[in-house]
């Protein structure tokens, strides 16, 4: 598999599964978000998550894939530590606002500032058909972040700080992009960086939490439902953060980036059909926006 990822790079082959890859982390990353905001405490439902794509990968990281080279274990580091910061504001996002409100705005500006970090660091350019299109999507999603604002009323005491966390989160979103972009691409196989990462990222922050979260774990009562939370939740981050690392490896780190937002569709959807949320006309519009953009970016690159 390694083989044939890496005879794709910089090929059109490559591209078009860069933009499969994508689309398929922005579904799954919609499922992933769902499942941490879902009925258990979102830092109690992350430590399950984490926990359990963290014990999944260290037998491939130890035994499968080859040994990374010993410029990774700084990389490494770095792609932890830049992890935890994005995990612990994403649970401060969803524990102070309500889901559908702040996920838009953590997408939206995620997106804006990947595209930005990767222009500043890989140097990719944007044509100026592909700025119309970040913009269409961005309006897109913030649309919904406005909709969603003004209908539904629910955390409203917390909504500012849960909007400004939001936009942190975002900008850390940006971060692990771009930093896991320069990652995947510094070692020779991907595989090793993506089976190193998960059980780096997944069993440190899980035994972080074990630490610093203990109350919250004690007040756990319902471990075989949230164990199941946690295995489900793990095998879908496997597919999320693994089809994006492939594709910012593949292809274009902003553009892969772009095309992930699209989750806020799937994210809407996901509410419409799990949650029983009306979708209407006005949520309809907003998300053909969001597709349009992100079918302006791909089309204009």
């Amino acid at each position: 598999m390694s083989g044939f990822i890496i005879s794709l790079e910089g090929t059109v082959a490559g591209q078009h599964l860069a933009l499969a890859l994508a689309l398929t982390a922005a579904l799954l990353h919609a499922v992933f978000g769902a499942l941490q905001k879902g009925r258990h405490d979102p830092w109690v439902s992350r430590f399950a998550m984490d926990l359990s794509y963290g014990l999944m990968a260290l037998p491939f990281a130890l035994w499968v894939v080859p040994w990374p080279e010993p410029f990774m274990w700084p990389i490494f580091a770095g792609m932890f530590a830049v992890h935890v910061s994005y995990k612990l504001f994403q649970a401060l996002t969803y524990t102070k606002g309500a889901y559908i409100v702040v996920y838009p705005v953590v997408r939206g500006t995620g997106s804006l500032f990947a595209v930005l970090g990767a222009w500043l660091v890989f140097h990719e350019q944007f044509t100026g058909t592909q700025w119309l299109g970040v913009a269409v999507l961005l309006a897109g999603i913030f649309g919904f972040a406005l909709y969603n604002l003004r209908f539904h009323d629910f955390q409203r005491e917390t909504l500012v700080h849960a909007l400004l966390l939001a936009v942190a989160t975002g900008l850390f979103v940006a971060l692990y992009t771009t930093y896991d972009a320069y990652g995947i691409r510094a070692t020779a196989d991907p595989f090793t960086f993506l089976a190193w990462f998960f059980a780096i990222d997944g069993l440190g922050f899980a035994a972080l939490m074990a630490i610093f979260a203990r109350d919250r774990l004690r007040s756990v009562t319902d471990w075989p439902v949230l164990a199941g939370r946690g295995l489900i939740g793990g095998l879908v981050a496997f597919g999320s953060f693994g089809s994006i690392m492939l594709a910012t490896r593949l292809d274009k780190v902003g553009e892969a980036a772009i095309l992930r937002e699209t989750s806020t569709v799937f994210a809407a959807l996901i509410g419409w059909i799990m949650l029983g949320e009306r979708v209407g006309p006005r949520r309809l519009a907003l998300m053909a926006l969001i597709a349009l953009g992100a079918v302006i970016v791909e089309l204009g690159g």
